[in-house]
């Protein structure tokens, strides 16, 4: 079996152990997973802070964006474009597009210099701490040409879908904290 099809089939096992993870409970999940990640973002002295728009299937993270913004914090999201996506200012209303992923009205107005913590959701990671997400690389092809303006990424997820041999590739993102329930 090849590493990509390893890859294949570890994020398909994930997925389901995420889903099941999203029933039940999550909400409390969240809960705890939010408190450590807003004392990590007061700890690192956080003020541009780079977040997602959560899916169904991820740590909801609205009452976390809610409390930073009332703190004045600049949060910026992913702006899908072509394979990538750029960091738009989060504002509201959001709106749904492909993927049924939210996104607030395009703003070209802010251009995002430096990002002190980048809050990235995952599907699993393995011993390189690097990144499995859902497979279409917008990510990594994100940090390819903003790493160098990224101080810190914490990866978030409900439940650690952790695999002990090397699925990922060099080019996938890697974290330097990881925060699950």
């Amino acid at each position: 079996m090849t590493k990509e099809d390893r890859k294949k089939q570890f994020r398909t096992q994930s997925l389901i152990r995420l889903q099941k993870a999203s029933g039940f409970g999550s909400y409390q999940k969240d809960k705890k997973i939010l408190h450590a990640l807003y004392k990590y973002i007061v700890e690192s002295n956080a003020k541009n802070v780079m977040l997602y728009i959560p899916l169904k299937q991820e740590v909801n993270l609205y009452s976390l964006i809610k409390r930073l913004r009332k703190e004045k914090k600049a949060l910026y999201v992913p702006f899908m474009e072509g394979a990538s996506f750029r960091l738009v200012k989060y504002r509201l209303p959001l709106k749904k597009k492909q993927f049924g992923i939210k996104e607030p009205n395009d703003s070209k107005q802010y251009r995002v210099k430096n990002i002190d913590l980048a809050i990235v959701p995952i599907v699993g990671t393995d011993v390189t701490h690097r990144r499995v997400g859902f497979g279409k690389g917008m990510y990594d092809r994100f940090y390819e040409k903003q790493s160098k303006n990224i101080k810190q990424t914490v990866f978030v997820a409900r439940e650690l879908c952790y695999s002990k041999e090397i699925v990922t590739d060099d080019y996938d993102v890697k974290a330097d904290m990881i925060i699950t329930a």
